[in-house]
């Protein structure tokens, strides 16, 4: 049988809950579903009819109810649109809130309808040092502000850029050699920046000498915003 409303959902996990010897109601202050076994915490679950935020906050705001709060959704089909809550995003989501996820499927035998994503366990995620440092390094390096919060469809203005753009400045006027540049004062990884040639600004012309591409006096126009008059 199809599931057109929340109320749907609440027969199969009910059943469900039952097997494992809780007492169920529904409609409890708020709550669209409580199970009561012995000494234990409530058990508390909202259901909806798909994924959503509101199911999300819903479940945020039980946890100052118990610690066992679990999401029920259907199980979702192969053109729902939306989250679903298979998506490992999801997932982590939860986990990291500290709720659980069920999945009906009123298709499946009874008593195997209901299937457990996810318990509410408190969740403890290990930190990403490698990334963190990574994060905290272009953070350093980069030179004022120069992009805008939000942007979308436009080139970010990396550290790495902007260490490029300091050697287009310097190549602007002429050819130079490394020796030249790093003693004009362009960044210490000048030889790789000239070397890889990222964006295609830079061409060598003889050993250890550069001159600017025409698509790197571009760049210089491009984003002639990106770096402070001060920094060379």
């Amino acid at each position: 049988m199809p599931i057109t409303a929340e109320t749907d959902l609440y027969a199969p996990v009910k059943a469900f809950l039952e097997a494992q010897g809780y007492d169920v109601k529904a409609e409890i202050h708020g709550c669209d579903l409580v199970a009561v076994r012995g000494a234990e915490p409530p058990l508390i679950v909202e259901l909806k009819k798909r994924f959503t935020l509101d199911l999300l906050l819903q479940g945020v705001d039980r946890l100052a109810l118990t610690d066992t709060v679990y999401l029920a959704v259907p199980q979702p089909g192969r053109k729902a649109s939306g989250a679903s809550p298979h998506d490992s995003g999801v997932r982590k989501l939860c986990r990291r809130l500290g709720v659980g996820l069920l999945i009906v499927d009123t298709g499946r035998a009874a008593g195997h309808e209901v299937e457990v994503l996810l318990d509410p366990v408190p969740y403890s995620p290990r930190k990403d040092r490698t990334r963190t440092a990574r994060l905290l390094g272009e953070h350093a390096r980069r030179r004022g502000d120069p992009n805008r919060g939000g942007s979308t469809r436009v080139p970010i203005v990396t550290a790495y850029r902007q260490d490029a753009l300091r050697c287009a400045r310097l190549l602007a006027a002429g050819p130079l050699s490394l020796k030249a540049l790093r003693a004009a004062g362009a960044p210490k990884d000048a030889a790789a920046i000239l070397q890889r040639n990222v964006y295609g600004w830079f061409v060598r012309v003889e050993r250890g000498i550069y001159v600017l591409t025409e698509a790197g006096f571009v760049g210089l126009e491009t984003f002639r915003f990106a770096l402070p008059d001060a920094s060379m």
